[in-house]
């Protein structure tokens, strides 16, 4: 497979990843024009992740009943509807609901070209294409929040949903132009039963472990859904376990690694997944900064991120997999218990500094684990994993969301109310960084060997 195909895949994960941290660097301005307060916003951001954990089951299956060319490109059609409702939103509700409609096709970009490159990729030539995959996408992190935020603070926030569509238009002509129909696989028969529980148990937790700390609605809701979707996920494991081809093959964490991957991914996840909503409001609401001067912090991550993508290959060709896993996920948690350190005295310098080297480790972690995942699964699995990683992991940046929110309420309540101060944001940080740390110790229980397979010939 050409470069230039992962490059033009990329195209729809530079919409993504520019859309998220836009919206991120806004929440604070959204919130106050759609008569609402920047906590209840995490319900937009849980909606999202939430219908990204709903639809990203079946998108192996789509892929295969009707091309990976064709879903990828009505993905993002999907994903351009969503975006301009979500300009034209005038309500909580409204934004929730084409938030959502904006990960349904979601679901299906990034999954789809992710598996298009594990089929199409050797194994050990898969660190180097995840790596090629990324380095576009990684350019909306750079760009999205100082552009984000010079579009809220000089114009209005609905523009940075606009700009989606030249972008997705722009890659639904490349992806013509370029990606193959490709020979797929045989779609086998899609999983009713499964697809209805596990999305009913995703969205149930996700929504009511959000709900639970959001100021306007009573605890007991959000505690009653979330034990409601506790209880559906629970009938879908026995479902899954008991039936010849589920929507997520559970039997798939048989394997080391992948298990591995995808529970010590989880702790990463809930840390990561909250900072992205946590530090850009810290920023203006704490440090009094306009939504422009925190996207011109905030973008600092994604230079490093940008910088690893071209080295990240060779470190673990020349490292292995465990100790660049380790060394990633520990300094990304202790970049976490760094922003629970920062007042409006600390050089912004510093801060920037913090944020390269974080960021660069980071991505580190993400290039690494994209391809870890797959180190002791067999082809014919491989859209398996990919679903059950994806789903999982997105699910977590979700359940992020909600952790760093719900610190950030209780430190809020428990101090008596009020305006949000600096000291509840740092509570905040100080509780999802240590739930990233966890990570770190898992993967250090991994031999030293791991994933050496998926390095073998590279140089």
């Amino acid at each position: 497979m050409s470069r230039s195909t992962p490059l033009i895949l990329a195209t729809a994960l530079f919409m993504e990843n520019m859309d998220s941290t836009v919206i991120a660097t806004s929440l604070a301005a959204i919130a106050a024009d759609i008569g609402t307060d920047p906590i209840s916003l995490k319900l937009a951001l849980t909606a999202y992740l939430v219908a990204l954990a709903i639809f990203i089951p079946i998108s192996s299956w789509m892929a295969d009943r009707f091309g990976a060319r064709n879903v990828f490109r009505v993905a993002m059609v999907v994903f351009m509807l969503g975006s301009i409702a979500c300009a034209f939103s005038d309500s909580l509700a409204a934004f929730v609901v084409a938030r959502f409609v904006q990960g349904m096709g979601g679901a299906m970009m990034g999954p789809v070209a992710r598996l298009v490159l594990v089929r199409a990729t050797p194994r050990h030539k898969l660190v180097d294409a995840m790596a090629w995959l990324t380095i576009p996408a990684l350019i909306g992190p750079i760009v999205g929040p100082p552009f984000g935020g010079f579009l809220t603070t000089f114009f209005s926030w609905h523009w940075i949903f606009i700009i989606n569509v030249p972008i997705g238009l722009l890659g639904i002509f490349l992806v013509g132009l370029v990606l193959p129909n490709e020979v797929r696989n045989a779609p086998r028969r899609i999983d009713r039963k499964g697809f209805f529980l596990a999305g009913a148990a995703f969205a149930l937790f996700a929504f009511g472990t959000s709900v639970v700390s959001l100021p306007a609605l009573p605890p007991i809701y959000g505690a009653i859904t979330a034990a409601a979707g506790i209880a559906l996920g629970m009938l879908y494991v026995r479902h899954a376990l008991s039936t010849d081809y589920p929507l997520l093959d559970l039997r798939l964490l048989r394997f080391p690694i992948f298990r591995t991957s995808v529970v010590a991914g989880t702790f990463f996840r809930l840390g990561q997944g909250a900072t992205p909503f946590l530090f850009p409001l810290m920023l203006q609401l704490g440090f009094g900064m306009s939504p422009f001067e925190s996207g011109m912090v905030t973008f600092a991550g994604a230079i490093g991120a940008l910088v690893a993508k071209f080295m990240a290959n060779w470190m673990f060709a020349r490292f292995g997999f465990k100790y660049p896993l380790v060394l990633a996920t520990a300094i990304s948690s202790l970049g976490i218990f760094a922003m629970g350190t920062y007042v409006p005295e600390t050089p912004i310098p510093l801060i920037l500094a913090v944020l390269v080297f974080v960021g660069y480790w980071q991505s580190v972690f993400w290039t690494g684990s994209n391809a870890f995942v797959f180190a002791d699964i067999e082809d014919k699995d491989a859209g398996q994993a990919n679903v059950i990683s994806q789903v999982w992991g997105q699910l977590m940046f979700a359940m992020g969301v909600a952790v760093g929110g719900g610190a950030l309420e209780l430190t809020h309540k428990l101090r008596g109310g009020g305006e949000l101060i600096l000291s509840d944001f740092h509570t905040a940080f100080y509780v999802v960084g240590a739930v990233c740390l966890v990570s770190t110790v898992l993967f250090w229980r991994l031999p030293n060997n791991a994933g050496h397979q998926l390095t073998k010939g590279v140089h």
